[in-house]
């Protein structure tokens, strides 16, 4: 049993997708109806033939009823809590001059705040089941910053702290915490980001450049490292903090543009 925040779209949508194949029952956890409604029928397709069953709640997860809700709901529905995925994050942008107070908050909450409420009520329906597995999303931007980026790069260094501080607390009643920094990922946040731009297709180009493999990634392909951390394949696995980022952290000076 397994749950998946901000599982709707993007890498969530991806990583549940990898779980259910793999036969696990996945509960989708995102704020927006619509979009959760619309994640589970695409999933339905893919647990035909295997075990795992799919359902979603709403929650914003920054707020501890929500987070506690999102928990009891799987419970309820699949008899517990194996996995959590925290995934769950916003970008935000600005120095740190130009951040506001509401933008550094918002970032906090759902990017860091949202992924310890959802850990503090899970990890007890785990202990119930004597282990489990959190795996956190963070991001490259949690080992290295770009300008611009001030609150969301520190949520996602906290992300890393919270990691490995979750990690040394559980280890010893069997619940692994391990963290993936993914690099540049084709989600929707990320063609937001793109397409907001002056110049799209420069953006694109610039992107793709900056990753040493030629190109950015597919959700898929961060989705499958998550569904490898999660299961009992990487058994010996915690606090590890795992980069997937096709080379973007390997070069010294990085893309000059």
């Amino acid at each position: 049993m397994a749950i998946v925040t901000g599982g709707a779209k993007g890498i969530g949508l991806a990583a549940a997708a990898c779980l259910v194949r793999e036969g696990a029952e996945v509960m989708l956890v995102d704020w927006s109806a619509e979009a959760a409604s619309t994640a589970v029928k695409s999933l339905t397709s893919v647990s035909e033939g295997v075990s795992g069953g799919v359902d979603c709640v709403v929650a914003d997860i920054s707020k501890i009823a929500d987070a506690e809700h999102a928990v009891a709901a799987t419970v309820e529905r699949f008899g517990g809590v194996d996995i959590l995925v925290n995934n769950a994050g916003i970008q935000t942008f600005g120095d740190p001059i130009t951040t506001t107070e509401e933008i550094w908050d918002k970032t906090m909450n759902v990017n860091l705040k949202g992924h310890w409420l959802m850990s503090k009520y899970a990890i007890p329906e785990m202990l119930k089941r004597g282990k489990g597995s959190i795996v956190n999303v963070a991001s490259v931007q949690g080992l290295a910053s770009q300008r611009n980026v001030v609150a969301y790069s520190t949520s996602k260094h906290a992300m890393i702290g919270l990691t490995r501080s979750m990690a040394v607390d559980m280890a010893s009643r069997q619940v692994r915490v391990n963290c993936v920094c993914p690099g540049t990922v084709n989600t929707p946040m990320v063609q937001s980001v793109v397409q907001s731009d002056r110049d799209p297709d420069r953006l694109k180009i610039i992107l793709d450049k900056m990753h040493p493999i030629g190109r950015i990634a597919e959700p898929s392909e961060i989705g499958e490292v998550i569904a490898f951390l999660a299961s009992d394949r990487a058994s010996f696995m915690t606090g590890s903090v795992v980069v997937v980022d096709g080379g973007l952290l390997l070069p010294i000076a990085g893309s000059p543009e």
